[in-house]
């Protein structure tokens, strides 16, 4: 076997688009350079007065760009050494004509009573990776789980994908009823070059989950390659200059993810509940904005390290707060470093989207996990929606953008920019921890380039 990993969310790599300009949405307060308006009020025009830039949030990215020279090089180096795999976009077709392609997709797509899919999201984010495999000769075959079955369970079965996916590839996909087997054997040997045989839910086996070695050898016995995710050689190895933007509820869910970034990234920008966090460990008055209390030590520490690393670490300097959870609440936009007492924040503010768009404008890849406020709500998605169009006209100037999670693909989705974006990675939970630093078993196991 040439290589062995099994991924567990699909490549969604795209041509880079032409072109692509933010629009307008007419509002009370316009956002610089980002061309988007907040449908809250400024803090100034409600007798809050805003503060200027502390320069404990806001590690500046002029400083971070002249260090980054001095030490580019003994980074690439690390980056290198620590991972040069091969992905399905090294491999042309005098490496996967005739060969057996195993690839690990993220299909786990929602279902009706009547097991008609309500959203192929996940199944379209595969697409592409497909079909390069096909368009290349090679015989693949397709695993995914679905739901959360216990044993096998015919609700979960992977059947209804198969029309979508025969729509979508032009080509009529096979279906096995297992993952191994010599019946599974039996349909392997007798595929095609160019066609795609789907396997069944791989959770029906209790193994899957628990990474078992004997479950693993008997599905790579099935095949000649694995493949291996867009996302993981972007981040190891990537364009410089290298930004994360990290969003998110709370700090505790993404302390890994930051950590690591903060050895790879030359440029992280936070955003989402997390912040307020941070805020308060710096003795800003934060309201009733959700805080981790027994976090407040390590966002210092994190902060710290940024410092330490040459890192530009930037947080919001402006807020959309409300005045309670829900989305016809009243907001303002008041000044991060000065909430007032009884609102929470809900969003980042205009001079933060134009911040962090200037900043984003100076990278060639760019790494999206996260929203930056709570989007459900249409008064508070304006910041996440302002990355999502910056990303998608970064993406037109031919720097690599990559979405990793659910909520960031929601985003881009929702804005309707998500085919121009390089990369979407649809597996949640594989992509925080590949982002972590995490060694995913399938991932050890593939040959270095």
């Amino acid at each position: 076997m040439a290589s062995v990993a099994a991924t567990t969310f699909p490549s969604m790599t795209r041509p880079a688009a032409r072109g692509i300009v933010a629009g307008a949405a007419a509002s009370t307060v316009p956002l610089p350079r980002a061309g988007f308006a907040s449908p809250c009020p400024t803090a100034r025009s409600l007798g809050f007065a805003a503060r200027g830039t502390d320069p404990r949030l806001a590690i500046h990215v002029s400083s971070r760009r002249r260090a980054a020279s001095a030490s580019a090089g003994s980074r690439l180096a690390r980056a290198v050494a620590t991972m040069a795999k091969k992905s399905v976009g090294d491999l042309a077709a005098a490496d996967l004509e005739g060969k057996r392609v195993l690839l690990r997709a993220d299909l786990n797509v929602p279902l009706d009573a009547s097991q008609n899919i309500t959203d192929d999201t996940r199944v379209r984010a595969a697409i592409p990776t497909i079909k390069h495999l096909i368009g290349n000769g090679a015989k693949v075959i397709l695993c995914s789980h679905l739901g959360r079955p216990k044993g096998i369970t015919p609700k979960f079965s992977l059947a209804p994908l198969v029309p979508r996916l025969s729509e979508l590839l032009g080509i009529q996909v096979q279906k096995a009823d297992d993952v191994i087997g010599p019946e599974v054997e039996k349909s392997v040997s007798v595929l095609p070059n160019g066609s795609v045989l789907l396997l069944e839910n791989v959770r029906f086996y209790k193994e899957e989950e628990k990474n078992d070695p004997e479950f693993a050898k008997k599905l790579a016995s099935l095949a000649d390659l694995y493949e291996l995710d867009y996302l993981v050689g972007a981040v190891s190895n990537p364009k410089r200059p290298f930004a994360a933007i990290v969003g998110g509820s709370k700090v505790s869910c993404k302390i890994g993810v930051i950590e690591s970034l903060l050895e790879k990234c030359d440029i992280l920008l936070l955003g989402g509940g997390m912040i307020f966090t941070f805020y308060k460990a710096q003795g800003f008055p934060v309201g009733a904005s959700l805080v981790e209390d027994d976090k407040l030590e390590l966002a210092t520490s994190l902060l710290a390290k940024a410092k330490e690393k040459g890192v530009s670490l930037m947080l919001p300097t402006d807020v959309i707060v409300a005045d309670k959870f829900a989305p016809e609440a009243n907001c303002q936009v008041v000044s991060a470093y000065a909430i007032p007492d009884g609102w929470m924040g809900l969003d980042i503010g205009p001079d933060s989207v134009a911040a962090f768009s200037s900043a984003l404008e100076t990278t060639q890849t760019v790494i999206w996990n996260g929203p930056m406020g709570v989007f459900e709500f249409e008064k508070f998605a304006v910041g996440t929606e302002a990355i999502a169009k910056k990303l998608a006209e970064l993406s037109g100037k031919g720097v690599t953008t990559i979405i990793g999670g659910k909520d960031s693909v929601a985003a881009v989705e929702k804005v309707g920019v998500a085919n121009v974006m390089s990369h979407i990675s649809t597996g949640g939970g594989a992509s925080l921890e590949l982002l972590e630093g995490k060694e995913l078993p399938g991932v050890v196991a593939l040959d270095e380039a």
